[in-house]
C-alpha cells in the first residue's frame, strides 16, 4: 500500500509569497455517480496548518466529519455548488462540473472573497477562468485547501444522498451514495431509474424498459 501523503500549504504559501492574497482550493465529488448531483466545494484557506484533513477518499466517514469541523473553524470562506442530475444529462459532465464550480465560487465571492488564485484538482481547467486557475494533478493529496474542499464536497453530497435514500429505499443510496453497487444495480433492473438518476449515462442502455423512458432531462 502506498504511503499516505499529508497535504500541506506549500502551494498556497508560494502564491501568497508572490503577492496573491486570496487563494481558493476547489474539488468535486459525484462525477462518476449514476444518481444524485455533481458537487463542488471551494475553500479559502487560513494561513496556518491544521491536522486531520486529507483527501476525503483517505478518511473514514467519522474522520471526514471531524475533518469538516476542523475546516469550518479554519477556513476563511467556504462555498458549495451543485449540478443537478438533469443538468448532468443536458450539459454533459464537464459543463456540469463547470456550473457547480462557478456556483461554489459565487458563494465564496458573496462572502467578500474574490480569489486571486484558484487551485483546481486535476489536469483540466473546466472552469475556464483563464490565468487565475492552476490545475494540480492529485491536488487533493498535496494541497491543503484542495483537500479541505474534497472533505466539504464529500460530506455535503453524502448527506444529500442519505436523505434521498428515504425517498427511494430499494436503491441503497445511504450506502452507495448513488454510485454503482450491487444493490443499486439490482434496484435499477427491477424498478427502473428514479427522478434523481442520470438518464443519459451508459448504464441506462441495459435497463429492460429503456425505450419506454422519457428523454434525458425530463422527469417521469
Amino acid at each position: 500500500m502506498a504511503p499516505r501523503v499529508t497535504p500541506t500549504l506549500d502551494v498556497e504559501q508560494a502564491c501568497w509569497d508572490s503577492g496573491e492574497s486570496i487563494i481558493c482550493g476547489l474539488d468535486e465529488v459525484g462525477r462518476g455517480a449514476w444518481a444524485g448531483p455533481a458537487t463542488m466545494a471551494a475553500v479559502v484557506p487560513g494561513r496556518t496548518f491544521i491536522e486531520g484533513v486529507r483527501d476525503s477518499k483517505q478518511l473514514s466517514p467519522a474522520a471526514r466529519i471531524r475533518a469538516l469541523e476542523s475546516v469550518k473553524g479554519w477556513a476563511v470562506a467556504i462555498g458549495i455548488g451543485h449540478a443537478s442530475p438533469q443538468e448532468c444529462d443536458e450539459l454533459g459532465m464537464t459543463a456540469a462540473l463547470r456550473v457547480a464550480g462557478l456556483r461554489a465560487l459565487a458563494e465564496v465571492e458573496a462572502q467578500g472573497f474574490i480569489p486571486d488564485r484558484i487551485l483546481l484538482d486535476g489536469s483540466h481547467d473546466f472552469l475556464r477562468l483563464g490565468s487565475r486557475v492552476t490545475t494540480i494533478v492529485k491536488g487533493d493529496t498535496t494541497s491543503l485547501s484542495i483537500a479541505a474542499a474534497s472533505v466539504v464536497a464529500k460530506v455535503t453530497r453524502d448527506a444529500i444522498m442519505t436523505a434521498e435514500a428515504e425517498n427511494f429505499p430499494p436503491y441503497g443510496f445511504e450506502g452507495n451514495k448513488g454510485y454503482a453497487a450491487p444493490v443499486h444495480q439490482m434496484a435499477l433492473a427491477g424498478y427502473g431509474p428514479t427522478t434523481i438518476h442520470r438518464r443519459s449515462w451508459s448504464f441506462m442502455d441495459d435497463i429492460p424498459w429503456r425505450d419506454l423512458l422519457p428523454p434525458p432531462g425530463r422527469l417521469l
